[in-house]
């Protein structure tokens, strides 16, 4: 049985991206803001999250805490998946509690896919 992502990410084009970097590798849930992904996460049971900070009705932060609280999801890997590439950003993200921290524009897909391998093996 392939593992399942959730996607929860606002931008059509950034979601066909990534379901086409990661389709035939996995299985994928999408969720176009924070609010569907907190209706439906848990009943997902996702073995990873990709999740974009900049969201519409509320910011991948508030999302990342709801997760890390669901005593069902508060151990899935949670990769931040977005634009907000300043310095400092990485950093102010894996302290916040993200597994990982993945840039967008998605330019060199080898990040993206080893990052995920990393977190859904990390005995390897």
């Amino acid at each position: 049985m392939r593992p399942t992502i959730a996607v929860v990410e606002d931008n059509p084009d950034n979601r066909f991206l990534v379901q086409a970097l990661l389709e035939d590798l996995y299985d994928l849930t999408e969720f176009e803001n924070g609010s569907e992904a907190l209706e439906s996460l848990v009943q997902n049971d996702p073995d990873l999250i990709l999740l974009d900070i900049s969201l519409p009705d509320m910011d991948g932060l508030e999302v990342f805490r709801w997760i890390r609280d669901q005593e069902e999801l508060s151990g899935v890997p949670v990769i931040a998946l977005t634009a907000h590439a300043m310095a400092g950003d990485r950093e102010k993200f894996l302290a916040a509690g993200f597994n990982d921290y993945v840039t967008k524009p998605i330019v060199d897909e080898t990040i993206l896919l080893e990052s995920i391998a990393r977190w859904l093996n990390p005995q390897e």
